[in-house]
């Protein structure tokens, strides 16, 4: 199964936010921290608040930050909201107009491996991706900013 790109990006995001301590982060700095668009990254955006994985504040001051902590957010919550669809083959689709559909063993079988690749997603969240990686808020340019906020 292949992700698509809005997946892949809304996944940074929440790695991002994870990485910033929580902090509000704001979407100019996601983007060019990624090298991805603002206007992609607004649209991604949607799904995320709307299903409680990302909180949005406005302002001049505001930003983007988690909804709810990182390590209860799993891989599987991210897809399950931006991934349109699951269907690995033909037969997956309700209008489909093969006559085996209810009795065609590809069927079973890549219906259980895609209840496999969903299981394994939901072991794995958010906060273990960050943590894999004690170099991220460096890779990401976070501490840099940081460096060159004004202070307070």
């Amino acid at each position: 199964m292949r992700l698509t790109r809005q997946t892949n990006y809304a996944i940074r995001i929440l790695m991002y936010c994870t990485a910033n301590n929580d902090r509000l982060s704001r979407i100019p700095e996601i983007a060019a921290a990624y090298s991805v668009s603002e206007l992609f990254l607004f649209k991604i955006l949607q799904p995320l608040v709307e299903n409680g994985l990302v909180e949005t504040v406005r302002g001049r001051h505001g930003g983007v930050r988690l909804g709810r902590p990182a390590k209860d957010i799993t891989l599987f919550d991210v897809v399950r909201v931006t991934e349109e669809s699951f269907a690995m083959a033909e037969c997956f689709e309700s209008d489909t107009d093969c006559p085996l559909v209810d009795s065609c063993s590809l069927n079973s079988a890549l219906r259980e491996a895609l209840n496999a690749f969903f299981e394994v997603l939901g072991r794995h969240t958010i906060a273990d991706l960050v943590a894999a990686r004690p170099s991220m808020r460096n890779l990401l340019g976070i501490d840099l900013l940081e460096s060159h906020a004004p202070a307070a």
